[in-house]
C-alpha cells in the first residue's frame, strides 16, 4: 500500500467508528495488503483518535488461541490499542448506540508497574506487573465481516487495521499477584443467565504471561513499548459471545473474581 492508501484507510475507519456504520473490506480494496500495512493503518486510526482527545491506557492482544489462528490461516497473535473512552465499570450498562455489533470475550488483564523494552523474559514480565485481574473485552467491527457482493470474509489485515476489533474493556474488582497460576485460572461466562462459554487461561498461548511476552517483543520491532500503568488484555480463552440489545454478561472466574456488563 502507498502512504496515500494507508491515510485513506485510516480516515475511512475513523469515520466508520464515529458514524457507527461499517465499511467495506480493506483486504478486497487492497489485495496486496500486508500485516505491516495493517499496523500502519491502525497507527493512523489511533493517531486520529488521540488528536480528537482520547488517551492511550494500554494494549490488547488477540488471536491467541489455536482455533482462532487456524480460522484465519495465521500462526501469530495480533494487537491493538486501548483508549480511555473504552473503559467500562463492572456491573455497568453500555448504551444501545455505542457499538455496531458488540461481542465479548473473557480474559486475564495485566496492570503494569514498570515499562518493558527490548528482549524481555518471562521473569521480566512478572517483575513489571503490579497485579492481574479478571476482565472482559468488548469487541466490535467497523469493517464488514463479509463482503456482500463476493462473500469474501474479512482477513487478518482487516482485523488489525480495525484496531484488532477492540471496542471496550471491563476490569473486575479483584486483584491478584502476578505469580498466580494463570494457566489454571478460568471463567464460566453466562449470557442472560445461560452458560455460553467456559475456558482456562492455558488457552492463551499455553500461559497468558507468554502472550504479554509476545506483545513486548513485537512492540520493540515497531519502536513501541509497554509503559508503567498500562493495562494489557492478554487474550481470550473463550469464543466471542454475541451481545445484541438486552444482553447481560456475567463472567464467574471463581476465586479469581467476577466481572459483568450489560447492553441496552
Amino acid at each position: 500500500m502507498t502512504p496515500d492508501d494507508i491515510t485513506r484507510a485510516a480516515e475511512d475507519l475513523f469515520a466508520a467508528d464515529h458514524l457507527g456504520q461499517q465499511m467495506g473490506l480493506l483486504s478486497r480494496r487492497h489485495a496486496e495488503m500486508t500485516m505491516d500495512d495493517a499496523y500502519a493503518v491502525q497507527s493512523g486510526l489511533i493517531e486520529r483518535k488521540l488528536a480528537a482527545g482520547r488517551q492511550r491506557i494500554g494494549w490488547k492482544i488477540g488471536l491467541t488461541s489455536r482455533a482462532m489462528q487456524d480460522a484465519l490461516g495465521i500462526d501469530t497473535p495480533d494487537s491493538g490499542v486501548l483508549l480511555d473512552d473504552m473503559a467500562f465499570e463492572t456491573g455497568s450498562t453500555v448504551p444501545n448506540s455505542r457499538f455496531i455489533q458488540p461481542r465479548i470475550e473473557a480474559e486475564i488483564a495485566f496492570v503494569m508497574k514498570a515499562s518493558l523494552t527490548g528482549d524481555v523474559t518471562r521473569d521480566d514480565i512478572l517483575a513489571a506487573t503490579e497485579y492481574v485481574c479478571p476482565s472482559l473485552e468488548i469487541l466490535d467491527t467497523r469493517i464488514l465481516r463479509a463482503d456482500p457482493e463476493t462473500g469474501q470474509a474479512r482477513t487478518i489485515v482487516d482485523t488489525i487495521s480495525d484496531n484488532a476489533a477492540n471496542a471496550g474493556l471491563v476490569l473486575g474488582a479483584a486483584r491478584h499477584g502476578p505469580d498466580t497460576d494463570l494457566r489454571w485460572t478460568g471463567a464460566i461466562v453466562s449470557r442472560n443467565g445461560t452458560v455460553e462459554e467456559t475456558g482456562l487461561g492455558a488457552g492463551v498461548l499455553n500461559d497468558p504471561v507468554t502472550s504479554v511476552l509476545w506483545l513486548a517483543r513485537r512492540m520493540e520491532q515497531y519502536g513501541q513499548r509497554i509503559e508503567a500503568g498500562d493495562i494489557v488484555l492478554s487474550g481470550s480463552f473463550i469464543r466471542p459471545v454475541e451481545c445484541p440489545p438486552g444482553t447481560r454478561i456475567e463472567a464467574d472466574f471463581g476465586q479469581f473474581g467476577h466481572v459483568s456488563i450489560a447492553f441496552d
